[in-house]
């Protein structure tokens, strides 16, 4: 049988996806380190972990708001904050969770792992990625200076009109948030084009669309969602910063304007975004299950089909989310069957994660916990969701505790237990060490229980009438025992996560060193040494069958569908990572300086420069005109210099020498 992977050492495809190729003739590849390297890397990889650890770090700040939420509902008519305060938490950990933690970590995971599975030396354009990371974390930080500021948004995630007006928020709250999210808009824009162009342009011979890993097709879709779902949210963003900075009345009744345009616009974008938030997941869970089941991935065509259908018909169903605005009966059956509709696909997938597991040789390892965790608790969120196509539950249900109940089983079951079943699954990758497995199974338990504990009783408060979004509530009401068991709940999971981290640290230091294929998985990422060196590949791998790896090793024909069934029973390898010595480790992963020199781009400080700029344009707007209800002429000179500095920086870029 031929090799599957076979060297191609003298031509890489152009970044342009022209057909050409570059000649490899660079002396060697430099070694950087130091606080500078990673100002100025553009290296996917440290990019990836870049993001990655940006990202955790809001998600810790999401939670600890989250924390304080749950600490406020312990007891009824608390006062451990006050209303305002409380209203800021919930508004800045919505937009934190979703924003600034749950997507940029699964850019983290695109941007590291995406490359790999497709045989890319890195993604089309490295400055443009760094430029987006840069953008992504000051776009957080300029959303979280506004507590510094003593003016955190407080008019809820979701941003209603008119609660955004300046009559009803004459602070700058709401710039901050406003502001804040175009930015990060710009941040998501800018990588989706770049994955799309990486994944369309990039892929190594033989890497064929219907041969890509399944989550390199959750990359691809979820990024030509968010380049078709972020225009609404812009332009519903531009019309807002021109009701407040301009005196329009685009979402002003009383000016003529309608408030529920803003629903219309923010909820085109909104519910898209929930499978931006879902479907890296998916991808992962894809990846991760038939590894430990030992079997390629159940109905691999269909599950393909069904990432696609789920984007297409995620933008025709936004207005399920309004159903209690008086549409009217057309609007409200035809929103109320697409949204059916739209669990046909999912389900697909639930069956095919099923159908995969069926009859394998399953091993229990925590990644695998994490994604079966994934499979369990998003068919509860999903089916809650079902029930919420219906007009009359959906009716009944909104705005009390059973649809927060609903979308976190959707976001925290379903996206948080991927993201942490990806962490522990390429942690090996990443550092070229193994994360302890028992410690990773207290964790996923601990999870798993203090998850379920903070959100199933939701659903028994949402029924027994509990609102969504109130600081606090009567003795009288009952519904003091089921608050107490979600907020201790909620402690147990931030004490999970802090469990977590302290594996993560622990095996960073004294994990197990990890080979290549530690897990002896069928795709890419795997064929190269743990973590890879800076230019991935010694050789451009040249793919003939779907699953490289097991088909090299196991002789499997992509065609035999009967051979595909299973791996059980032939020599399944080991998980087990052998003690393999740093000094042979190092030698393993050192540059071939004699054999290869790789061409590759140079770091770069412009996109930090021109992140800089950009980021001091949208922070100007805010403090230049500090009394924004009177409406004073503001003197623009953080915003004159942001600009500057952004067209000075795009200049040099633009100038840069490509070696």
């Amino acid at each position: 049988m031929a090799s599957i992977v076979q060297p191609q050492p003298h031509a890489q495809p152009s970044p342009q996806g022209q057909g050409q190729t570059q000649t490899i003739a660079r002396p060697a590849v430099k070694s950087t380190s130091g606080l500078w390297s990673w100002l100025t890397t553009v290296d996917h990889k440290r990019i990836g972990i870049l993001y990655g650890v940006s990202a955790f770090a809001f998600f810790l700040l999401g939670g600890v708001e989250a924390l304080i939420i749950r600490t406020q509902l312990i007891r009824p008519e608390n006062d451990f904050v006050s209303e305002n305060r409380y209203n800021e938490l919930f508004t800045m950990h919505g937009t934190t969770m979703i924003f600034l933690a749950i997507m940029p970590l699964s850019v983290a995971f695109f941007n590291y792992i995406m490359p790999l599975q497709i045989g890319a030396r890195d993604v089309a354009f490295p400055r443009l990625n760094a430029f987006s990371f840069w953008v992504f974390l000051l776009g957080g930080i300029l959303l979280n200076i506004s507590w510094f500021f003593g003016e955190a948004p407080g008019q809820g995630w979701y941003g209603y009109a008119p609660l955004t007006h300046t009559s009803w928020s004459p602070t700058r709250s709401v710039d901050f948030w406003m502001l804040g999210l175009q930015v990060l808009g710009v941040s998501s824009v800018a990588g989706s084009l770049n994955f799309i162009v990486t994944i369309l342009n990039m892929r190594a011979p033989g890497v064929t669309l219907m041969r890509m890993p399944i989550f390199t097709w959750s990359t691809l879709i979820t990024s030509i969602l968010i380049v078709m779902a972020f225009p609404a949210i812009t332009v519903a963003l531009i019309l807002l910063s021109m009701d407040r900075f301009a005196g329009t009345g685009f979402f002003a009744a009383a000016a003529g304007g309608d408030p529920l345009l803003w629903q219309h616009l923010f909820w085109i974008f909104g519910h898209p975004e929930v499978y931006i938030l879902i479907l890296p997941a998916f991808g992962v869970v894809s990846e991760i299950i038939p590894t430990f089941s030992r079997k390629p991935l159940f109905g691999y065509a269909v599950m393909v089909y069904a990432i696609a259908a789920i984007a297409f018909l995620g933008f025709g169903v936004w207005a399920h989310h309004m159903f209690t605005t008086g549409l009217g009966p057309t609007a409200n059956s035809v929103f109320a069957a697409t949204t059916m509709i739209i669990a046909i696909p999912t389900g697909v997938k639930i069956f095919n994660w099923i159908g995969t597991m069926a009859l394998g040789q399953l091993r229990f390892t925590t990644p695998m916990l994490f994604a079966v965790g994934l499979v369990s608790q998003f068919v509860i969120g999903g089916l809650s969701g079902v029930m919420h196509a219906s007009v009359p539950i959906d009716t009944q249900h909104n705005d009390s505790y059973f649809v927060v109940a609903h979308f976190h089983y959707v976001l925290f079951g379903g996206s948080i237990f991927g993201l942490l079943a990806a962490i522990y699954y390429w942690f090996p990758k990443f550092t070229g060490r193994m994360m302890d497995d028992r410690l990773g199974r207290l964790n996923f338990w601990t999870t798993f229980v203090g998850f379920n504990l903070t959100f199933f009783p939701m659903h028994f408060l949402g029924l027994e009438g509990m609102p969504r979004r109130y600081s606090s509530y009567g003795e009288e009401s009952g519904w003091w025992f089921w608050n107490v068991v979600v907020s201790l709940g909620s402690y147990l999971l931030a004490a999970s996560i802090l469990l977590f981290l302290f594996n993560a640290a622990r095996s960073l230091q004294r994990g197990r060193i990890a080979g290549p294929n530690p897990w002896d998985a069928a795709t890419l990422e795997w064929s190269t040494s743990s973590p890879p060196p800076v230019y991935n590949f010694r050789d451009v791998p040249h793919v003939t069958q779907r699953d490289p790896l097991w088909a090299e090793k196991y002789g499997i024909d992509e065609s035999d569908t009967e051979v595909r069934a299973t791996l059980v029973g032939q020599d399944v390898g080991t998980i087990d990572v052998p003690n393999e010595d740093p000094e042979e480790q190092a030698a393993r992963r050192s540059d071939p300086v004699e054999e290869h020199s790789v061409h590759l781009p140079n770091p770069s400080y412009w996109p930090l420069l021109a992140a800089i700029g950009f980021f001091l344009v949208a922070f100007g707007l805010i403090v230049d005109n500090p009394d924004i209800a009177v409406g004073a002429m503001p003197l623009p000179i953080v915003t004159a210099l942001g600009l500057l500095t952004f067209l000075g920086a795009v200049f040099g870029w633009s100038f840069e020498p490509a070696d």
